[in-house]
Order: C-alpha cells, then structure tokens, then sequence
C-alpha cells in the first residue's frame, strides 16, 4: 500500500472517530502530521471518493473546511433487517445467477440506508416497480 493510501486510510479513521461534529481540515493535519498542503490533497481525494464531505467554515478568522464522514460504522444490529433473510429466492440467490445480490433492487434500497446519500426519485421509482415483482 502506498504511503498516500496509508494516509488517506488513517484520515478517514480520524475523521470517522469524531462522529457527527467531524473535525477541521487544519486540526487533520496536525493530526496526521502532515503539511496542509498533503492535508488538503487527502481531503480533495477522499471527498472526489465520496468517503467525506467537506463544509467550508470560518475558524479564528481563517477560512478552513470541517471534514465529515459519508459512511457509518456497522455492528451487528445493522443487519438484523437484512432482506435476503425473508427472501423467497435466497437458495436461488448466486453472484451472475438470475437472482443475483449484484442486481437486486431490494438489496440496493436496503445498502442505501447505511449511506448519507439520498436516492434520486428515479432510483426509488425503479426499486419500488422491482419489489412487487
């Protein structure tokens, strides 16, 4: 693993560890100990990865971004409403079969909960015509 991704990897966890009120871009470097100007790279990449969102916010009188996470840690609760578990064609269910959790669209649906992106109305008009077939 390059030096680059261990360093990516390391920002998401710091990022990850300070939960809701993430953390300013400027106090992410210090933390990796980087240079802003290896900071903001991480930042930009993880932001174009869609890992982080990044929020433009004035801090001493400077102009700095505040880092959050796109993603959410999972425990076992989360998947305690797994669908495949109700899923008629789970025997049937195989990666490239004719059920295929690569193309289910209430698989998809359900993944989307573990993200803070929104579903486009067209996407969610396509899951709901693929759930009462």
């Amino acid at each position: 693993m390059s030096k680059r991704d261990l360093l990516e990897r390391r920002a998401l966890q710091i990022i990850m560890s300070k939960g809701d009120d993430g953390i300013l871009q400027s106090d992410l470097w210090k933390e990796l100990e980087a240079s802003s100007r290896v900071g903001s790279r991480i930042s930009l990449n993880l932001g174009k990865k869609n890992l982080i969102t990044r929020q433009r916010e004035l801090s001493d009188g400077r102009w700095t971004y505040r880092v959050f996470v796109n993603i959410r840690s999972l425990d076992i609760d989360s998947f305690s409403d797994i669908p495949c578990v109700s899923c008629d064609e789970i025997l049937k269910c195989e990666k490239g079969g004719e059920f295929s959790p690569n193309t289910c669209k209430i698989m998809t649906k359900w993944l989307h909960t573990f993200t803070h992106s929104e579903l486009d109305e067209e996407t969610i008009s396509e899951i709901s015509k693929n759930d009462d077939s």
